[in-house]
């Protein structure tokens, strides 16, 4: 049995960010989707309405990285709190051997013709 006892907290924070910024593209393209949706269906054409679509989508992924860092590196602080407090997660390990693979292939060596 293994315990985690601690967790870094900025290399949580910054992996939430990333996985929160991939989040907020994909939110942003989905507005970006919907605003052309609602675009076409509009009796005129609304040029501001989907200018302010488009600068939303922009900044989307950005703030969803923002919040996703703030709240790793949150969460990764309590985490470490409360361990420190009650132990951790306990948690149970398997050693998995590699297979074996040669650090260098040898290349074929050619028969010297003499």
């Amino acid at each position: 049995m293994v315990r985690l006892r601690s967790v870094g907290v900025v290399s949580c924070a910054k992996i939430s960010a990333i996985l929160h910024g991939a989040m907020g593209v994909l939110v942003a393209l989905l507005v970006v989707i919907a605003g052309l949706a609602g675009l076409a269906a509009a009796p005129a054409p609304q040029k501001l309405g989907i200018l302010g679509i488009l600068i939303v989508a922009a900044i989307m992924p950005f703030f969803y990285a923002l919040l996703g860092f703030l709240f790793g590196a949150l969460s990764a602080l309590l985490y470490n709190w409360s361990a420190s407090a009650i132990g951790g997660i306990e948690m149970e390990l398997q050693a998995v051997p590699l297979a074996y693979v040669p650090a260098h292939p040898q290349a074929p060596t050619a028969n010297p013709v003499a």
